[in-house]
């Protein structure tokens, strides 16, 4: 088929390129903008445009991909299909209606549970057995068309960035073998329940801040929902750091105050919470590098009661 894809971050990089391999002609490649990126304000591009360029393919950056104009542009692609993976932008219904195999799009979560921004980290942070991709036809509203395959996956003791991937791998088999179902007309279509979804928002670092009063199974899912942005976040002593690996413990000493340090050895340190503790086991001082908790310890002083 002649297709158009649509992506930004490396969610969508596995999915482009295996659509690539599979031997169908990707005839454009469209992704935002370049973006400033730290001190510098140097303009960077997407991980789909890198890939894309590699791939030796033509790539398109509009602002917006509702302007008259770039309608136009994208009618003259002439695509069978449009394949959408994270890409950032709403599609207008002037887009939705000019491939004749319409518009679909590879969903991190199993619908219709998690529409909107952030289906992976909401998986992990509400304690999720499992997870998994949806491949599901494009309407108006926020991912809300009917579905058209799903496959699923355990979540175990992934964090957001590793399951990621894992997601990513997973779209990119399965929207391959559902553009082969799609154009040979055996595809399924299964409308959505709305009283099944749940909408989740984008990401707020104000979400980083560890409530040491929660049970640490909680701050657990946390510390790997929100891995790598924002991070779970706390001080100890004066040293503010990211938690980046931690373990849910029993807490031997309960005298010690929630909030607090109540064990240390010399490979790690225990913060009780307010249900059991959470053992630390790789962090991140601020201005540092990621380290295991052993490093830290041989380098900065924890006893209890910190």
């Amino acid at each position: 088929m002649r297709v158009v894809y649509m992506g930004t971050p490396d969610f969508a990089v596995r999915p482009l390129k295996k659509i690539k391999e599979a031997g169908h002609e990707i005839v454009g490649v469209y992704t935002q903008p370049d973006k400033a990126k730290g001190r510098s304000k140097k303009l960077m591009p997407s991980d789909v445009k890198l890939a894309a360029q590699e791939l030796g393919l033509n790539v398109y950056q509009p602002e917006k991909l509702r302007e008259d104009s770039v309608v136009e542009e994208l009618k003259a692609l002439n695509p069978d299909i449009i394949v959408v993976a994270a890409y950032g932008q709403i599609l207008s219904e002037d887009v939705l209606n000019i491939p004749k195999y319409g518009c679909i799009n590879i969903h991190a979560s199993l619908l219709p549970k998690y529409r909107g921004a952030s289906p992976i980290e909401a998986s992990i942070l509400n304690g999720d057995e499992k997870t998994g991709v949806t491949i599901m036809y494009m309407a108006k509203g926020l991912d809300t068309g009917d579905i058209i395959s799903r496959d699923e996956t355990e979540i175990g003791l992934h964090n957001t960035e590793t399951l990621t991937v894992k997601l990513s791998e997973m779209g990119a088999e399965l929207v391959v073998k559902t553009m082969a179902d799609i154009e040979k007309g055996t595809a399924g279509r299964i409308p959505q329940n709305d009283e099944e979804s749940c909408y989740c928002g984008k990401l707020d670092k104000s979400m980083s801040i560890i409530d040491w009063n929660k049970a640490a199974e909680e701050i657990e899912r946390a510390v790997r929902g929100l891995y790598p942005w924002p991070c779970a976040c706390t001080t100890v002593g004066d040293k503010n750091i990211k938690i980046v690996e931690a373990e849910v413990v029993d807490v031997a000493d309960t005298s010690v105050d929630i909030g607090k340090v109540c064990e240390v050895t010399k490979k790690y340190f225990v913060i009780r919470c307010g249900e059991k503790g959470l053992k630390i086991k790789m962090l991140q001082p601020e201005g540092k590098k990621l380290m295991e908790t052993v490093a830290f310890l041989n380098g900065y002083k924890v006893t209890v009661g910190m």
